[in-house]
């Protein structure tokens, strides 16, 4: 294991946990947006779940590797569909924060 890969997946399951728990607080900025998109706010707990389950994931990934790539897979499943609502709310201008958090989750998925 390099040490690109620790600090990459490190980065990824922070940037993660930083959205879920921006969800968990109902943030304004991130809950306005989503209620704008259509989700329900029933779903807002779940998504903030999905995404706090993925960052553990990431980190027990560097203990039990089958467990970091299937979380990876899950982040970047969740954050490919959260891009995919926000083109179909025709937000244009927002569509680069998902695949942001994305990023560092495919760079670690690479290494």
């Amino acid at each position: 294991m390099s040490t690109t890969h620790v600090v990459l997946t490190l980065v990824g399951a922070a940037m993660a946990a930083f959205s879920a728990f921006s969800i968990f607080i109902r943030a304004t900025w991130v809950v306005d947006p989503l209620a704008a998109y259509g989700v329900p706010a029933a779903w807002w707990p779940w998504l903030g779940a999905a995404k706090a389950a993925g960052a553990a994931g990431l980190v027990a990934g560097l203990f039990v590797p089958v467990i970091g790539i299937a979380a990876g897979i899950g982040l970047v499943l969740y954050f490919t569909g959260a891009a995919i609502t926000v083109l179909r709310a025709r937000s244009y201008g927002h569509v680069a924060f998902p695949l942001l958090y994305m990023a560092p989750v495919v760079a670690a998925l690479v290494f």
